[in-house]
């Protein structure tokens, strides 16, 4: 997979310039490859100061699986905004569904997970994209994402 060292292709201030989502839901830390209208893989540093382990769960921290997804979306939202450029800053992306999801394996504080979206379908105002994300090259969720721009 993919390591921190590499050379972003979004860092944080590239991301935080198209993604409207500010503290504490920013889920992404860095894009690493992207291809307009085709893929991208991004990744997320899990930490435990995070206001999501205070309730989940004290004593025992696991990354909230919906937080996993909200991540997975955020980054295919950032391929969306990528490939139909026009759309920044004057329409946002809203879940408008989802399909097939299933989460494999844990995520905890330390875990630096990769998120890998390609895009099913992308038109001007509905999307389709098939994502997975993984730690430590294992799979930890995956699922089809539908999104639209309103």
């Amino acid at each position: 997979m993919h390591s921190s060292s590499e050379q972003p292709v979004l860092d944080i201030k590239g991301i935080l310039a198209i993604l409207p989502h500010r503290y504490p839901f920013v889920l992404v830390d860095r894009i690493v490859e992207l291809e307009v209208g085709k893929y991208i893989v991004g990744l997320k540093n899990v930490t435990i100061n995070e206001p999501c382990f205070q309730g989940h769960f004290p004593g025992e921290p696991v990354m909230p699986g919906v937080l996993i997804l909200e991540g997975m979306a955020q980054v295919g939202a950032l391929l969306a905004y990528k490939s139909i450029p026009e759309a920044i800053g004057s329409k946002l992306v809203y879940f408008a569904g989802l399909d097939g999801v299933r989460f494999r394996k844990v995520v905890r504080p330390g875990d630096q997970i990769i998120y890998r979206l390609e895009i099913i379908k992308l038109k001007s105002k509905l999307s389709k994209m098939s994502g997975k994300a993984f730690v430590d090259d294992q799979l930890v969720a995956e699922g089809e994402l539908m999104a639209s721009f309103a």
